[in-house]
């Protein structure tokens, strides 16, 4: 395949998975996973939820866990 030059608009994008939790809702997990994600990393750009899951303890949930895929833009 032939490189282009001055290919202006091109872009690369990273993805990785993490999965956030929290004890009190789904949404909640989400946004723990991209909170803390965003401490190291600069250029979140979008996410897509991978996966939705809880555990159970005496009846009840326990705890909401969320996999979250992150994309960011290499710079």
């Amino acid at each position: 395949m032939a490189k282009k030059k001055n290919d202006k608009g091109a872009r690369v994008y990273k993805r990785i998975d993490l999965i956030g939790i929290s004890t009190e809702s789904f949404e909640d997990a989400i946004n723990n996973a991209i909170s803390k994600a965003s401490e190291t990393l600069s250029g979140l750009s979008w996410f897509e939820v991978k996966e939705l899951r809880g555990s159970i303890a005496n009846s009840q949930v326990k705890e909401y866990q969320a996999t979250v895929v992150l994309n960011f833009e290499v710079q």
